[in-house]
């Protein structure tokens, strides 16, 4: 009876094990969630601190009507006052940007909650990142309160394309990012989505190793680890 006595610390029956597994989950769950915030708090204050710090050396040293050539007429430097969106879309909606800019940082503020992926965690830090500098620009920038034009200043090839700053190319590679990994199935609880097709070639790749006649491989989740 001795030989076959389970090592001490170990559960006498499923449903201890069931338990002890819930609980260390909850232990790390927490440290886990505070990271990944972390990360997200992290990637927007930088994004936010260089929006703030380059548009003020913009400001401070350039004139509206002489631009800086870095790069022969292909990168610009350029000082412009934008009343729209990024890349001076919707230039007569500048209150409607800035109601949409509140919502998404509020969004973002309550998404935090559940979230344990990296991932996510960098794709939403640079949006509220960008979506922070804009906003910044709005409240205390002329013409007036909520009212603000943003400051614009990285041309590349002005003569065909909007003129933008670090705020609205966070905004864009946190969009670009963002799809990537919904696309990948990557979820904001650091799960991944399996497709079937997946599981399938599971079973196949089971069938071919010579595996018995009726047993299947490892059942796969419809979810797995999602750290990218």
């Amino acid at each position: 009876m001795r030989g076959v006595q389970a090592a001490p610390g170990t559960p006498l029956s499923p449903a201890g094990a069931d338990a002890n597994a819930g609980a260390s989950a909850g232990e790390h769950s927490g440290p886990a969630r505070t990271r990944r915030v972390t990360v997200l708090a992290g990637v927007a204050a930088f994004v936010l601190a260089a929006d703030i710090a380059t548009k003020a050396v913009i400001v401070a040293h350039l004139r509206p009507d002489q631009p800086v050539h870095v790069l022969g007429n292909v990168l610009e430097f350029w000082l412009t006052r934008n009343p729209g969106a990024a890349f001076s879309v919707g230039t007569g909606e500048t209150v409607v940007f800035t109601v949409i800019a509140f919502g998404v940082i509020v969004y973002i503020a309550r998404t935090a909650r559940k979230l344990y992926s990296v991932g996510w965690a960098i794709a939403l830090g640079l949006l509220l990142g960008g979506a922070m500098g804009n906003l910044g620009d709005r409240i205390f920038r002329a013409p007036g309160l909520f009212r603000g034009y943003v400051v614009d200043w990285i041309g590349v090839v002005p003569r065909y394309y909007p003129i933008f700053n670090l705020a609205d190319s966070a905004i864009v590679c946190g969009g670009i990012l963002t799809v990537i990994l919904a696309m990948r199935g990557f979820h904001l609880d650091g799960t991944r989505s399996v497709d079937e097709h997946g599981v399938d070639g599971n079973r196949d790749e089971a069938a071919g190793s010579g595996a018995p006649a009726g047993q299947d491989a490892e059942p796969a989740d419809s979810t797995g680890p999602g750290e990218p």
